[in-house]
């Protein structure tokens, strides 16, 4: 008799347990992904500048330049494809070093 208490009293165990450590283990999964996989938005070159294309592409003829031009290289830009100078907060804040495209005709 003590042999059937035994193996009821393991079921028992066991049926509490393994619940609990698939919790456990699931709940750590989620906690894992959540904090180290995920891939935030501020990590996104293009956060905002014609997202409902496919591919952002502008072109432009060298005559329609004038003598210089200054386009954007950072994304962050108020007047994209013309640089504003937002490359300077972008740099401030992500440590990075990137500046615009400047075009000027030769003289």
């Amino acid at each position: 008799m003590s042999l059937a208490y035994s193996g009821l009293h393991m079921k028992a165990h066991f049926t509490t347990v393994v619940p609990v450590t698939l919790a456990a283990a699931l709940g750590s999964y989620l906690f894992y992904q959540y904090v180290f996989c995920k891939t935030p938005k501020k990590s996104w070159v293009n956060l905002d500048i014609k997202k409902d294309s496919v591919k952002v592409v502008d072109s432009f003829d060298i005559e329609d330049i004038g003598s210089k031009a200054v386009y954007c290289r950072c994304w962050r830009s108020k007047k994209f494809p013309y640089c504003d100078g937002a490359h300077s907060k972008h740099n401030d804040e992500t440590g990075d070093n990137v500046g615009p495209l400047i075009i000027k005709k030769k003289k």
